[in-house]
């Protein structure tokens, strides 16, 4: 497993030096590994020049397989400590920008308080990505809207309403609301969310079609462009509590609301760790803004 891993951060930090300063090694002794792994498999992995070091050809073709080896032993290793009652383990889990910002610091802040030896491992995707990787194993849970059909266990959490975001230039600015017919006339950015807008089901529920100028990712990529007067979007109040962007947010009529729920394993498939933090998450789900 050592020399797996010694492969794995080889290629993660492109660097043996690098690699051995992150796993505690010597230089010498992550290149041994690798070499030996080498001679083992007799297929060159690593790619060595100036440039860096890379995988070979042969190298990509199996390094999917090693990445989830190593997956798999974590977990084993997880389920290990759970069988001799350790308070420790890793909670990976998928997310979407607004929690990570407002949910997650003080729920792992204060979990950690009472379990310091759980590590936290978060991947942020949308409505799409995050129920694959709780189907492949790549985290355990994720939250994001109960209504996405995922053929998973799903809970609901809680509901939150969604703003207008508007360039202090626009004639819009000076409104004290915003109607989605007023949204649809101007260049709009689509924050994007994988299976399901929201924003995006209010304006086909209202038969209107927004002028889509942009698709985006990030939600604060989308704050920069409002911010440039590129267009308007919206996005959920929660992530503009805390912004520093030169934009208007008003209230939009109708009211748009999101539901944020988790998707997550079955039951037998959770670490510990994990079934305890979903655990104590719902338990503080009315502190939570």
């Amino acid at each position: 497993m050592n020399r797996l891993l010694a492969l794995q951060k080889v290629v993660e930090l492109g660097s043996f030096t690098r690699a051995a300063e992150a796993l505690g090694f010597t230089q010498s002794a992550i290149s041994q590994m690798v070499t030996s792994l080498e001679e083992e498999m007799k297929i060159k992995l690593l790619d060595r020049s100036r440039n860096g070091i890379t995988l070979t050809l042969e190298g990509r073709k199996i390094f999917s397989f090693i990445e989830n080896i190593l997956l798999q032993y974590q977990i084993m290793e997880e389920k290990v400590d759970e069988i001799k009652g350790l308070e420790t383990g890793v909670i990976r889990i998928g997310t979407i920008s607004s929690i990570s910002c407002h949910w997650l610091p003080k729920l792992i802040k204060t979990f950690q308080e009472k379990y310091p030896k759980v590590e936290f491992i978060l991947h942020q995707g949308d409505y799409t990505t995050i129920p694959e990787w709780v189907k492949n194993g790549e985290v355990d849970f994720g939250f994001i809207n109960p209504d996405v059909k995922t053929g998973l266990d799903t809970e609901f959490i809680k509901t939150g309403e969604l703003r207008a975001v508007i360039p202090q230039i626009s004639v819009l600015a000076k409104q004290s609301y915003v109607r989605l017919s007023d949204l649809a006339q101007e260049p709009f950015l689509q924050l994007e969310e994988g299976i399901l807008s929201e924003p995006m089901e209010a304006f086909h529920r209202a038969g209107l079609n927004p002028d889509v100028k942009l698709c985006v990712h990030d939600d604060y990529s989308i704050m920069s462009m409002v911010e440039s007067g590129i267009g308007v979007s919206i996005l959920p109040e929660l992530v503009l509590r805390k912004t520093n962007y030169n934009v208007k947010i008003l209230p939009i009529k109708p009211v748009i609301k999101r539901k944020i729920g988790i998707v997550k394993k079955d039951k037998e498939s959770l670490s510990l760790a994990s079934q305890k933090f979903i655990k104590y998450l719902f338990t503080k789900v009315d502190t939570l803004p």
